[in-house]
């Protein structure tokens, strides 16, 4: 099996997935992989003269080499800023896993790595008859969870960490984001975060505006496992320490 793909989740919404994302996006290809983008459901688009697009897929799109058509990186786009279940209702479309496959599907032929990145947090559903966590089963990925670094991310990250074992899912690894710029005992709660998290951190990204994700990138720490010249499966390496 060659290098995995991921799942990207967050401890809530306006945490920074999409920072996160791209900036692993950029570290994978420092790896010498192909790594491509995908939003597979994203609400709150603008109507362009090619359909409706999705500033954070844009993002991802852009941070992806080879770059892949928007409709397989964005399957999903709905109009209004809504939660997912209720953009979709409001649109008038059915969200299928099926129609998410084949474009997933797609983007894995054309690459080493997909990056996926997920919608508001773990437990938010895609439709009334899809979770995130069925995403995540039925492509076999690995998630890595990005914490929204201010207070009450430790309520937030643990809860989520445990939702996503609880869901039957393998948390591969974490990412802090800054979020917030003045949070009182900063270093104290990453700390507490790498004590408790049931996986390593990949990284702490410092609060930037604008985010530059080649930049970023450079703070993370992919994984040796991770490799283009390694063929292992995330499921049978070794666990966090």
């Amino acid at each position: 099996m060659g290098p995995p793909s991921f799942y990207v989740t967050g401890t809530d919404t306006g945490i920074g997935k999409t920072v996160a994302s791209t900036a692993l996006l950029h570290a994978l290809r420092r790896r010498g992989l192909r790594a491509v983008g995908m939003k597979p459901l994203a609400s709150g688009c603008e109507s362009t003269p090619t359909g409706w697009h999705n500033d954070d897929a844009l993002a991802l799109q852009a941070a992806s080499d080879p770059r892949p058509e928007y409709a397989d990186l964005n399957p999903y786009a709905l109009p209004l800023p809504l939660a997912p279940e209720l953009a979709a209702r409001e649109a008038g479309v059915s969200i299928e896993l099926e129609a998410i496959r084949a474009a997933y599907a797609r983007l894995r032929a054309q690459a080493d790595a997909v990056v996926v990145e997920g919608v508001g947090g773990w437990a938010a559903p895609l439709s009334a008859t899809l979770d995130q966590a069925d995403l995540v089963r039925a492509f076999d990925l690995p998630v890595l969870l990005v914490v929204g670094l201010r207070l009450g991310c430790l309520n937030h990250a643990y809860l989520t960490a445990r939702a996503i074992a609880a869901d039957g899912c393998r948390l591969a690894g974490w990412i802090g984001n800054s979020i917030d710029p003045g949070m009182a005992r900063r270093e104290d709660n990453l700390a507490l975060l790498a004590a408790r998290i049931p996986a390593p951190c990949w990284g702490v990204l410092p609060h930037a505006e604008p985010a530059d994700p080649a930049t970023l990138a450079r703070l993370l720490t992919i994984p040796d496992w991770i490799s283009p010249t390694r063929a292992h499966d995330f499921r049978h390496r070794p666990g966090p320490a």
